[in-house]
């Protein structure tokens, strides 16, 4: 059974597929690459053997694929413009009106799917016509990973302030810098010194580990906390 064509469906506002809009490739790829990557901050510490590293965030996923366009091996006299065809997929990064954004796309092929964006589009015309008229193209495609930002916060399952977290200790901080950064006051260092046992809060070292504990659903402004 011959693999299904790769299609490019965009889609509308509401996330319906347009399917007069659908560019069908007459050859499939002869291969694809999809790729994830992660965006790390490297902070050296002075007396530690290596750096801390701490997670920034998460990068989408990214379809690197190249598209193969001929209107030369055809019985068409004379033949067609082959950017009548790379066109289709080109004009994926033109501004919808109604959107005022490209579309979004999915890109199918047999069992895969990819929800996307075109990020990039690079034609290279192979073949042409002695009047100068382009007849075979390549088209290399970088796509990237689309999410609704609701679905990307659900997927994520992010820890909120109402549960512990660990925090790495930087060079020069203090509770109370600490405290303004997790808890947007610097007056509630006492949590987390009553968390991590420590009997002088100004006892810290770069690269300690400390507990963060989570603040009751009251303004934490209020907060009292004893011993």
């Amino acid at each position: 059974m011959p693999m299904k064509q790769l299609t490019i469906t965009p889609l509308d506002g509401r996330g319906n597929a347009v399917s007069a809009r659908t560019v069908t490739v007459d050859y499939n790829p002869e291969e694809f690459s999809v790729a994830k990557d992660n965006n790390f901050a490297v902070q050296g510490v002075p007396g530690l053997p290596s750096p801390v590293v701490q997670f920034v965030s998460g990068n989408q996923r990214t379809l690197e694929v190249e598209l193969f366009f001929d209107t030369y091996d055809t019985k068409e006299l004379p033949k067609r413009d082959v950017r009548l065809l790379t066109e289709q997929v080109t004009g994926l990064m033109e501004l919808d009106a109604e959107l005022h954004a490209p579309p979004v796309l999915v890109v199918a092929m047999a069992g895969f799917r990819f929800t996307c964006v075109l990020s990039r589009a690079q034609q290279r015309f192979l073949l042409l016509m002695p009047d100068g008229t382009p007849v075979r193209a390549r088209v290399n495609c970088t796509f990237i990973e689309y999410k609704e930002p609701a679905r990307a916060a659900v997927e994520a399952n992010l820890q909120t302030a109402d549960y512990t977290k660990v925090h790495t200790v930087l060079p020069g901080e203090t509770l109370s810098s600490i405290a303004a950064d997790r808890y947007d006051d610097p007056a509630l260092w006492r949590p987390l010194a009553l968390a991590n046992g420590l009997a002088d809060p100004r006892d810290l070292r770069p690269g300690q580990s400390l507990l963060v504990p989570a603040l009751p659903y009251t303004d934490p402004r209020t907060l009292e906390v004893t011993a």
